[in-house]
């Protein structure tokens, strides 16, 4: 929908300041550009129209100009509130769902946030009590991030806007990067940047006179019901998804849908399609190994609607990872990210709105990894403890053999040997590559406090659970947010809703995963509406040539030549991560998602550390 800036401070030129801030986030939102100033705080918000076009401008001051809102997301169930807020004597002056927000927050307080259905990050400054309030939605679909830094506190939608206040301190955040190498991502609520954090998904704060209070407002938890059948699930499934994108196709303009070959897009684009005319959007690339295009084309020529295919090319990929790592703020290995930068480009050119599939996997139990708690209990039945310990602890001084990792993982609870679906770098590994030794914390410090709310639960719900808290939150919504905002599109994700998670929430693992696949409720469910082909087809998360393109001398040159700069010598041990790509050209294994770690890296400090 837009972005937001903000900062509490006494400063003399706010004005000024607040411009300058709006002008880095400008991408997020085109059509207008306003701020509110007092002697206490600037709110400074870009808009991207999409409900109310001519009447939704922000910041929005209640009746009495006590109150001030900048909102990023969008509030599905609105209209609803926004009539048991005219009953209970609110006089609204926009047919915004942002101003559902200010008058709620006037009559509810923080007990707003669980009746609101949607995504959202939103500031409210109250003049009168000289307090900020701040909150983010329930899973973390759009992102809030804010920074004490000298006597202000700076608040928004991304990090870079900080970059023109005059009190912001440039820092990098070193202590970030081990774990980083191992998670792909940045794991927690910490940045990359020192003394800037990230608002968690289902928090709110409080700011006065200096003091900041977090508090969680809502928690989500798993409630298995193992007595209904399967069919009643799928029953359940069926219903709630329909109603959840009639729900998130709420909008004044056009809305679209991307589409890849797997059941989740396939099913939203569906149902969608019953609704209204869509328009698709597809990535391909010449090798048909990696690319999900036919198959797209295949579903969006049976549900009838148009399919418009963006065929990448390694040229336009490497030629803008600067401009990826730039967009999202905090660096990010996940090679797909790029993908969704190109998808997001050619559909801004038609639409502003657009549904997508994230959310599908977490909710339902989709990837496949979950499969492998089957496996290892099997082996863990038959095989004594003491065994299992002894045979991980030879596999790991061989070299690399077929079924050495499942060896080593299965003498291993979940809780310690699943991270997440990136665990690039091993504890290990990273320590061989980075120049200097960090005392920081093991990987598991971040994923613990998830597994223990589930520590009864099977292993497979605990994978999911854990997924929902970090993965989720610091990789696929980051990416969807940023990639898309990069091109002034809005990406709605109907999998991730409140209902859609009421329903979730209650599925057992027997209805999630078995040997064979992934989703199974999900997929039955998907079945009674799109050919099976596409409802039961594999996982095949985004896949694109990079292991090809690496091995081509011109790209395999791009990256050393980051490889073997100052800022990598300052970092890591040349030696070893040149060593990576000349593993990989010739052919040996599980080398790309850590090359692809590194350059994210440092192509992301080169964006704020030696351009900025």
């Amino acid at each position: 929908m837009c972005g937001f800036v903000g900062f509490s401070s006494k400063c003399s030129n706010k004005e000024k300041i607040i411009k300058e801030m709006l002008k880095k986030i400008e991408h997020r939102g085109p059509d207008s550009h306003e701020s509110y100033v007092d002697d206490d705080v600037a709110l400074g918000f870009v808009r991207l129209s999409i409900i109310d076009l001519e009447g939704g401008t922000q910041p929005l001051l209640n009746e009495d100009n006590s109150m001030a809102l900048i909102f990023n997301g969008e509030i599905y169930n609105y209209q609803v509130l926004r009539r048991g807020l005219i009953e209970k004597g609110h006089i609204f002056k926009t047919l915004t769902d942002s101003e559902v927000l200010l008058h709620g927050y006037e009559e509810y307080g923080a007990a707003l946030l669980n009746k609101l259905r949607g995504m959202f990050a939103f500031t409210i400054w109250d003049k009168k009590k000289k307090k900020l309030f701040g909150a983010r939605d329930h899973f973390g679909i759009k992102p809030y991030y804010y920074a004490q830094m000298g006597n202000s506190l700076l608040f928004g939608s991304e990090i870079k806007s900080f970059l023109s206040h005059p009190e912001f301190k440039k820092e990098l955040n070193e202590d970030c990067l081990p774990n980083y190498l191992t998670f792909a991502c940045v794991p927690g609520y910490e940045t990359f940047f020192k003394n800037v954090y990230k608002l968690p998904p289902a928090h709110y704060y409080e700011y006065k006179g200096g003091d900041m209070i977090v508090k969680r407002y809502y928690t989500p938890e798993f409630d298995i019901d193992n007595d209904k059948p399967l069919e009643s699930f799928v029953d359940d499934i069926e219903k709630t998804f329909k109603e959840s994108v009639l729900a998130h196709k709420i909008a004044d303009v056009e809305v679209g849908c991307f589409l890849s070959s797997g059941v989740d897009s396939s099913y939203v684009a569906s149902e969608l399609s019953k609704l209204q005319d869509v328009k698709t959007y597809t990535i391909g690339f010449d090798d048909t190994r990696y690319s999900e295009a036919a198959d797209a084309k295949m579903l969006a020529d049976e549900i009838h609607v148009e399919n418009y295919e963006k065929r990448l090319t390694s040229e336009e990929y490497f030629a803008n990872v600067g401009k990826v790592q730039y967009h999202l703020d905090e660096p990010l290995a996940n090679p797909s990210a790029n993908l969704l930068y190109f998808i997001s480009e050619r559909a801004a050119k038609d639409i502003k709105v657009v549904l997508s599939g994230e959310g599908a996997d977490e909710m339902f139990g989709g990837y496949n990894v979950y499969k492998e708690p089957i496996a290892v209990r099997k082996y863990q039945k038959r095989v004594p403890s003491f065994l299992r310990k002894s045979a991980a602890v030879v596999a790991k001084g061989l070299p690399d053999f077929k079924g050495k990792n499942f060896i080593i993982r299965g003498s291993q609870p979940v809780e310690e040997r699943y991270l997440g679906n990136s665990n690039v770098f091993k504890v290990g590994e990273r320590e061989k590559i980075l120049k200097k030794q960090y005392d920081v914390k093991r990987p598991q410090y971040y994923t613990k406090p998830f597994y223990d709310k589930v520590k009864d639960m099977d292993d497979i719900a605990k994978m999911q659970y854990m997924d929902i808290h970090v993965w989720m939150v610091q990789e696929i919504l980051l990416k969807a947010d940023k990639m898309s905002m990069a091109h002034s599109l809005e990406l709605r994700v109907p999998f991730l809703d409140i209902e859609i998670f009421n329903v979730a929430r209650t599925l057992p693992t027997k209805y999630k995963v078995s040997e064979e696949n992934t989703k199974l409720a999900l997929r039955k469910a998907a079945n009674r509406q799109i050919n099976p082909t596409s409802a039961n087809r594999k996982k095949l998360a985004f896949p694109l040539p990079l292991p090809e393109w690496l091995k081509e001398d011109r790209y395999y040159d791009l990256v050393k030549s980051y490889f073997t700069n100052d800022v990598a010598n300052k970092f890591f041990n040349v030696s070893k991560i040149t060593r990576l790509l000349d593993d990989h050209r010739t052919g040996k294994p599980h080398c790309v998602a850590k090359i692809w770690a590194v350059f994210s890296f440092l192509v992301w400090y080169e964006e704020f550390f030696v351009k900025l």
